[in-house]
Order: structure tokens, then C-alpha cells, then sequence
């Protein structure tokens, strides 16, 4: 679990402290993920953990003008068409949401793989939390290596975060799939509304305890929009690409509706920070009653269709159904 920096509260009320950390481990590092659709339900993964599900889907969509590349704010219900394993659906609550509430958890990269560019990472990480949070907004950060740790809980004040993005030092191994998985496990499935993971990584795993499948099933549990910046890359990070990590990053933004950046300099890592927060105030939130009534937890596909030819569109591509 992820465990708290504040650890004297808990040592006072005489309980164990929550807390997952992996120094190193003979274990094999967690397996490359395979394309395609989520793997079903891991028989370990108990449904007493979740908030109580409701019946109603939520797919946020973003939509763009493929030729001015600007997002697109005034499409209707009557634009979209919402297929569920190929049955389409009938969209009952229909909302541009460019004012909803967000909850943000922005996780970073503090291995020792990443320790030339964390300097950059906590400067942009910084600013974004002063652009996007408004007094309705509420932001959380994490930092993994061998282990997970959760620095900042919950909170609406950006100079607390910032305070605590000044600590992060950078050491030990990537913990990337638990990172994802602690945190939609212990912290986002229980929060309504737009739920969003900001990542800051390599997308390289080499400590994990949790599969790649087990982290993008516990993300799309949670309803959680995944994007993530890329630091694998040259220029003035001064290290080398790293293409097994980068598609790492890419499928699960794919899967879960978000996307992924890979800057080369200072400036295009602000400026992924920027679209990321205008893509979050830019948003469609289609709600439908699914025509399978069946509450067996499996994975259902979804699809989101647009008439218009020349608008793009990004949204979670499937969800898991609501059990007995």
C-alpha cells in the first residue's frame, strides 16, 4: 500500500503503518504488456474493495480539429454515437464539461533512472499545479522508485504540493505498474466525477509487484483518464530513448482515453503540461444505461462514433460491469 511520509500519527495510535516498498527482490520484473484488450479480472482482486458501482456509464471524450489541431466545445448529443460490444446505446445524460470539479493524482518518476531530469520535472510539475487547480479542484502527488509513496494527500492549496515536490529525490529502481495500481486501488476508485493520473515517467518497470494487465485493469476500475509524459527521450535530458518504455506509455493512455507526450526540451515539457490541463477543461461526458444488464465484471468494449470526418476524438476505450 502506499505509505504515508506521516508516519508519527499512526505510530502514536499503536497501528502498522500502510506503506508497499520493494528494496529488491529476486522476483522477474513485471512482463512487457500485450496490445489489445484488457485481460478479465484477476480472481485475487476482491469487489469489497470499490466504492458501490451504479449503473450509469461515464465516457469522457476530447474531440479535436484534426486541421487546426484546437479542441472542438460545441458538439451536441446528436453528434455522438455510443456502441457497447458493437450494440449501440442510448445516451441519457449528455454534458460539456469544461467546469466539472477535477481530481488529479500526479505521479513522478523519482528512480535513479530519471535522476538527470527530475530537476526539469519538478519545475513543470510545479507550474501546473498553479494553472489547473482552481478553489473546486483537488490534486494529490506520488512518488515511486523501488517502493510508493503517497507525499501529498488531497488537497486544493497548490503551494502545498509544490512544497512537497521540492523534497523528491531521486534513487533505487521504477515501480511504474504499482504506482498506477496503489494509487487507483487505494485513492481513485472511491472519488466521483473526472478522476485523472498525470505521469512523469521513462514507462521503464523493473520493481514492480503488479503486472502492466493488473495496472490498466485497476485504471479502468477506477474510471481514471491516464496521460503521461515521457522522459526517455534525448536533447536536454541527456539520455537516450527508450522504446519498450514508450509503448508502455502509449497503450495505456490509449486504453484509458488519455495521451502521451514526449518532450525534447524545457519548453515542450511545459508546453505538454498546458495541453494536458486545457484538454481536461475541454471535455464531453457521455452517460448511458447499458443494454447488458448482466453484472458479471467482465470487460465490455466501447466505441464513440462522430459524422464529422475531420474531428478526432480520444475517450477510455472499455470499462469493467458492475458485479452482484
Amino acid at each position: 500500500m502506499i505509505r504515508y511520509m506521516r508516519s508519527l500519527l499512526v505510530v502514536l495510535l499503536g497501528l502498522a503503518p500502510l506503506s508497499y516498498t520493494r528494496t529488491g527482490s529476486s522476483q522477474e520484473p513485471a512482463g512487457k504488456p500485450a496490445p489489445g484488450t484488457p485481460q478479465q479480472p484477476n480472481s485475487r482482486i476482491s469487489d469489497q474493495t470499490y466504492r458501490v458501482s451504479v449503473d450509469l456509464v461515464n465516457i469522457f471524450c476530447s474531440v479535436w480539429d484534426q486541421k487546426t489541431n484546437s479542441f472542438v466545445t460545441t458538439l451536441t448529443r446528436e453528434n455522438f454515437a455510443v456502441f457497447e460490444d458493437n450494440q449501440k446505446q442510448e445516451i441519457k445524460n449528455f454534458s460539456r464539461d469544461t467546469n466539472l470539479p477535477l481530481t488529479v493524482a500526479l505521479l513522478i518518476d523519482t528512480s535513479q533512472s530519471v535522476a538527470p531530469k527530475l530537476k526539469f520535472e519538478q519545475e513543470a510539475a510545479t507550474n501546473f499545479f498553479f494553472s489547473v487547480l482552481k478553489d473546486k479542484d483537488r490534486a494529490m502527488l506520488v512518488e515511486f522508485d523501488s517502493g510508493v509513496t503517497m507525499v501529498q494527500d488531497f488537497t486544493s492549496d497548490a503551494n502545498k504540493l509544490a512544497k512537497q515536490i521540492k523534497t523528491l529525490r531521486a534513487a533505487g529502481g521504477t515501480a511504474l505498474y504499482d504506482a498506477i495500481y496503489l494509487t487507483c486501488d487505494e485513492k481513485l476508485i472511491r472519488e466521483l466525477g473526472r478522476k485523472t493520473i498525470v505521469l512523469l515517467s521513462d514507462g521503464e518497470d523493473s520493481s514492480s509487484k503488479h503486472s502492466y494487465e493488473e495496472a490498466l485493469q485497476m485504471a479502468l476500475r477506477a474510471e481514471a483518464t491516464v496521460f503521461a509524459i515521457s522522459v526517455s527521450r534525448g536533447g536536454f535530458f541527456g539520455v537516450g530513448s527508450s522504446k519498450s518504455g514508450d509503448r508502455v506509455l502509449e497503450q495505456i493512455t490509449e486504453q484509458t482515453g488519455g495521451r502521451v507526450f514526449f518532450p525534447f526540451k524545457v519548453e515542450e515539457l511545459e508546453e505538454a503540461f498546458q495541453h494536458i490541463s486545457q484538454e481536461l477543461r475541454s471535455q464531453y461526458n457521455l452517460g448511458y444505461l447499458s443494454s447488458n444488464t448482466r453484472r458479471d465484471g467482465v470487460y465490455r468494449k466501447v466505441e464513440v462514433k462522430l459524422a464529422e470526418k475531420n474531428l478526432k476524438m480520444r475517450y477510455r476505450r472499455g470499462y469493467y460491469a458492475p458485479t452482484t
